[in-house]
């Protein structure tokens, strides 16, 4: 691992690129691990990088396999503020998708990614109505414009300078 510095600013913002606006977050917010070391990880941030870097991934997991997919990877503990994010972004429907996949848990989804997977097993879903409603979702709505629509409306929250650890190869 080497340090690399990163700064997102205004020049950054205008490009319209989410993924290069919440790279800071790629690199220093841990999935993988705990709900616990997740929200530690996200302290330094704002909401709204928060919420764009959850609905990032939640897009990236559901375009790639699915909710079942989204649900079992690591990337399920960022469910909630995939959520919230798209409420935020102001994608109601998003929102409404995810909050409605969650509800067929019984019980919240678990932010553990085991007690998540042992929850699937129980309910035995498949969420192909939901992968439909998304896939509707975003072939009728450029959801990346929009989430750089919001990004470009509200740059200050967005704007990081400093340090972050990255692979040697990168």
């Amino acid at each position: 691992m080497e340090n690399k510095f990163l700064k997102i600013d205004d020049k950054t913002i205008e490009k319209r690129d989410p993924m290069a606006v919440i790279d800071p977050l790629w690199w220093k917010v841990n999935i993988y691990g705990s709900k616990e070391d997740y929200e530690k990880d996200l302290q330094s941030f704002s909401i709204q990088q928060r919420a764009v870097f959850a609905v990032m991934w939640y897009m990236s997991e559901v375009k790639n396999g699915g909710h079942y997919q989204f649900y079992t990877n690591a990337t399920g503990i960022v469910w909630r503020d995939a959520q919230e994010g798209f409420g935020l972004i102001g994608i109601r429907e998003g929102k409404k998708i995810i909050a409605e996949s969650a509800l067929r848990f019984g019980a919240p989804p678990s932010f553990d990614r085991l007690e998540r997977e042992n929850q699937l097993d129980l309910i035995n879903e498949s969420f192909k109505d939901s992968d439909r409603l998304f896939y509707k979702l975003d072939s009728e709505t450029d959801l990346v414009e929009r989430i750089a629509d919001y990004i470009t409306a509200n740059p200050s929250p967005f704007y990081f300078e400093g340090e972050v650890k990255i692979p040697s190869y990168q």
